[in-house]
């Protein structure tokens, strides 16, 4: 759908500047980077947008079929035939960085354990050293999948509020009870937490087929007003606190999400879905899965192997990590996708992906192929 690529770009894009900027500047969320800096400092809300985002894109075909998924089975498979080509690659990627060039763990460099865990998507239940710190959102995503067609058979079955209810009041049943109503949040088990961000895009997906009224709403304004509190909150009490209380901004910053989701979905305000569409942030939000999936090791080795040669540490790194990291991510990522992620999104079997393979090997070029839109993962 026009515009969502865009946005899913742009978020991206985003997550690739934060991890510049935290691992230039130590000491975070207090961290020592100027404070006209501190804009960069929440690249968790940017992975909250890619799960509220996964959840509207993967709900649009069934809120155009009355909330039915096409069976669970199907579903999972085409799922897994998307994510996991390029995540495994990646993780390839990440290990031999992690293991020749620069560890992404403090816990040290990747054991067998890693390989185990990361290798069965399953991080976010099961504690290991990272090979890419990016990748806690593929097992949150991954757990998120299974719940997908269980969401879809409550909205169907009792409508949007009772889904709504179902998910999100547990949620912020367990965040009360935890000590001062402020929950710890670990390096896992996160997913039973973000369920409501990924539901709210989902309940946001019926727009499309709702009434001419409905899609008629402002969407854009509406978005506007309901971030409005949750801005002017982290305004009033501080980006680290803003940082430390993740578990209640996630959710309070979901509704207005959704409502951005809403409106560039109906395709407002004009001037937005304009630029979103455009051809740079078109290619940008094409590869941005890979991009997600390829920066921070290479974001990494940029700052701590590469920039020490050459700048200081402070800003003249994270000026030198922009020259050059940020370059070569984009570029690295479109020329990932092109190899290890675009085969799989216009292929839908194997037996499809060789025929295309032998088909170009012959001269021939599949581009009559029938395509239909598979949305992509929050990574990213």
């Amino acid at each position: 759908m026009l515009g969502l690529d865009g946005l899913r770009g742009l978020a991206a894009l985003y997550v690739v500047l934060f991890h510049c900027w935290l691992y230039t500047f130590p000491g975070y969320p207090n961290s020592s980077a100027p404070p006209w800096l501190d804009g960069l400092m929440f690249g968790r809300l940017a992975v909250v947008f890619f799960l509220v985002l996964s959840g509207f894109s993967l709900a649009i075909s069934p809120a155009r079929h009355g909330w039915r998924s096409g069976g669970v089975g199907q579903f999972l498979r085409r799922r897994a035939w998307r994510i996991l080509p390029p995540y495994w690659a990646a993780l390839i990627l990440s290990l031999l960085i992690s293991w020749f060039v620069v560890p992404a763990s403090h816990f040290g460099p990747p054991t067998g354990v890693t390989v185990l865990v990361y290798g069965l998507v399953a991080q976010d239940m099961v504690t290991a050293p990272t090979p890419n710190g990016a990748f806690w959102s593929i097992g949150v995503e991954s757990e998120l999948y299974l719940l997908f067609p269980l969401l879809l058979f409550v909205r169907r079955r009792w409508g949007a509020a009772a889904l709504a209810v179902c998910v999100t009041l547990p949620v912020v049943a367990r965040g009360l009870m935890a000590v001062d109503a402020s929950p710890v949040e670990g390096d896992n088990w996160l997913a039973p937490h973000l369920a409501p961000v990924f539901a709210a895009g989902v309940i946001g997906a019926g727009v499309i087929s709702a009434s001419d009224r409905v899609r008629r709403l402002p969407w854009g304004w509406l978005a506007v007003l309901a971030a409005l509190p949750v801005l002017a909150l982290g305004a009033v009490r501080g980006s680290a606190w803003t940082v430390n209380h993740y578990f209640w901004i996630d959710l309070a910053i979901a509704p207005a999400m959704t409502m951005l989701l809403a409106a560039v979905a109906t395709g407002k305000p004009a001037f937005l879905v304009r630029l979103l569409t455009t051809r740079p942030v078109r290619s940008l939000g094409n590869s941005s899965y890979s991009l997600y999936l390829i920066h921070l090791p290479i974001v990494m080795a940029v700052i701590r192997r590469i920039a020490p040669h050459f700048v200081s540490p402070g800003l003249p790194t994270f000026g030198f990590t922009l020259a050059l990291g940020l370059p070569v991510s984009i570029l690295g990522a479109w020329l990932f996708s092109k190899i290890f992620e675009m085969p799989f999104k216009k292929n839908r079997s194997w037996k499809s992906l060789i025929a295309q393979g032998s088909a170009r090997w012959s001269g021939r070029d599949e581009r009559d192929r029938q395509q239909t839109y598979e949305e992509q993962p929050a990574e990213r």
